[in-house]
Parts: C-alpha cells; sequence; structure tokens
C-alpha cells in the first residue's frame, strides 16, 4: 500500500530529535490561530471588566498552544497510520497534508506517537492546576477539548473520518475562546460563546478549504470530509455559507445586545472571505491553484479575531 515509507521508518530505532525538530512536528505556523482565539477570549472578558490577570492569561496561551500542538502530531500519527499522508501527492505543502516530516524520512511514526502522548501528559497536570487557580469549570473544558483533539483523529471516533471534521474543529478553537474567557472571569458567561461563533466558523472554513487540495487522498483513505462527500463545486458555496453566517452572526449578535457594539470591528475581515469564495468559484476543480486562497483564509480568521479583540479591548 502506500504506506509503505511510514511503515518502514516507523521501524528505525528512536533517537532523540533536535528540538527544532520537535518544533517542525507541531505545525508551528498554524498555532496562530490558537493564539488568536485566547487573545479573543481575555478580551471579552476585559471588555466585562475582568481582568486581564497577565499570569493566568499567559498560562491559559501557553496550555492552549500546546493543546493545539499535540493535537496537530496526533493527526500526523493518526493519517501516517491510515496512509492518507503517503497518498497525499497533491497536497499545498506546508498547508495541507501534515508536516511531512514522516513521510520525508526525518521522523518515525514511533517519534511521533511519543511527542504527542508527552505533550498530553503534560498538560493534563498543568491543567488541572490552572483549574485549581481559576475554577472547576476549566477543567470540563479541557477534557473536552483533549477529547475533540483526540477523536478529530483517533479511532474509534476518528471523527475527520465521518464528515465531522470542520464542526470538530470548529467547536475546539470556540471553545477555547470560551476557556480564555473563563480563566478570567471564573464562571461561564453567555457573551464569550456569542463571540466564539463568528471566529469558530471561519476558522471551520481553513479546514474546508484545505479539503481541496487533500481530496484525492482523503477519499482513497475514507476521509469523508465536505469536499469528498459535495464535491468542490458545492464545497465552495459551503465555504461561502460558513463565512455569512460568521458575519450576519456578529450583527445580530450586537443587534440583539448580545455582545457590544465594537464587536463590529470583525468585520473588516468579510472581504477577504468574499475574495476567497470568488478564487474557490474560478479554481475549485484546479486545487493546485488554491494556494492564495488558502493563505487569504487563514488572514480571515486572524484578522477577524484581532479586530474583534482590538475593539473589545477599546471598551
Amino acid at each position: 500500500m502506500s504506506d509503505v515509507k511510514s511503515t518502514g521508518s516507523s521501524e528505525r530505532p528512536s533517537t532523540l530529535l533536535p528540538w527544532r525538530t520537535l518544533v517542525q512536528m507541531t505545525r508551528p505556523r498554524f498555532l496562530v490561530i490558537t493564539v488568536v482565539a485566547c487573545v479573543l477570549g481575555v478580551s471579552v472578558a476585559a471588555a466585562c471588566g475582568h481582568g486581564p490577570n497577565v499570569w493566568t492569561a499567559l498560562a491559559t496561551l501557553v496550555l492552549a498552544v500546546l493543546m493545539h500542538a499535540a493535537a496537530n502530531v496526533l493527526n500526523d500519527y493518526h493519517d501516517a497510520l491510515n496512509g492518507a499522508d503517503d497518498a497525499n501527492t497533491q497536497g499545498l505543502f506546508p498547508f495541507t497534508g501534515g508536516a511531512r516530516l514522516i513521510q520525508n524520512g526525518q521522523v518515525s511514526v514511533k517519534d511521533t506517537h511519543v511527542l504527542a502522548k508527552t505533550l498530553i501528559l503534560f498538560l493534563i497536570p498543568c491543567g488541572l492546576l490552572l483549574s485549581v487557580q481559576t475554577g472547576g469549570g476549566l477543567l470540563l473544558l479541557g477534557l473536552v477539548g483533549l477529547l475533540l483533539g483526540w477523536g478529530y483523529s483517533a479511532p474509534p471516533l476518528a471523527l475527520m473520518k465521518r464528515g465531522l471534521g470542520e464542526l470538530t474543529v470548529a467547536l475546539t478553537w470556540g471553545l477555547v475562546v470560551i476557556g480564555a474567557d473563563y480563566v478570567q472571569r471564573s464562571q461561564f458567561f453567555v457573551m464569550p460563546a456569542a463571540a466564539a461563533v463568528s471566529f469558530a466558523l471561519l476558522v471551520g472554513n481553513i479546514l474546508v478549504i484545505n479539503g481541496f487540495p487533500d481530496a484525492v487522498a482523503d477519499a482513497q483513505v475514507g476521509k469523508r470530509t465536505l469536499v469528498v462527500r459535495l464535491g468542490p463545486r458545492r464545497a465552495a458555496w459551503v465555504y461561502l455559507i460558513f463565512a455569512l453566517l460568521a458575519y450576519v452572526w456578529l450583527f445580530v449578535g450586537v443587534r440583539l445586545f448580545i455582545h457590544p457594539e465594537p464587536a463590529l470591528w470583525g468585520l473588516v475581515s468579510m472581504p477577504l472571505s468574499l475574495w476567497v469564495f470568488a478564487l474557490l468559484l474560478q479554481n475549485a476543480e484546479q486545487p493546485e491553484r488554491l494556494v492564495p486562497a488558502i493563505v487569504l483564509t487563514i488572514a480571515a480568521a486572524v484578522l477577524h479575531g484581532l479586530a474583534m479583540s482590538a475593539g473589545l479591548f477599546s471598551l
């Protein structure tokens, strides 16, 4: 099968890897999404008069980024086992198709598994300690986050293979926003959940667009992404629906006094999302031409979260 290379690399003895390689295994370029989610959560709390407490905010940021890193490494591990990354010869690297370190022979499957377990084992006691300082609700959020991060890739859930990958990613990053707010106020509140919706939808669109260049390999290994299930043309319209829902919800939320008016600063990212949709209509069936669209999708989510945060911090 197509996983011969990764199987061979998994059989070589594991050695102590250089720290640069360990960092590369976590796909660090994409961790910025989690940083933005944490900033957004802290800004919501600050708009309500809670904090920010610099030390607990930094602790939240570090743990959330490490959780994202663990999920990335775990995803590479399971995509090596199921052959998805080996089959992916049309991916737009480094944006799709995993870190590629296993496929390039730089690390083994065992190395990847060990790093994922190490990160998770480090996260658990640190998360418990932070929850003792801030409240038991954080423990609940952390457990759900770990479950989603593990269940996205790992059997028996393997949510990415059941057509639930995009929803799982959106929900996970919505929880990061809620968790960052919770650490500051030590209780749940409706505003962070409402503010998280638009950001989470735009993060979900990152997974949607990544599915275009990965569709052939995903279909071969049974990963039922939206692009695989609907085809590229229909998936492009789903991208637009997600984006419009994000911006409409932001506007409606302000009109209903669910979140304050400065949250509308997040609308500044709308032209980027609409630009991506135009690119998708032109190139949905030519995924090799989608690098600009992927970059703009990431930029839309980052700009949206940062603009909302700036607006909320201005209160």
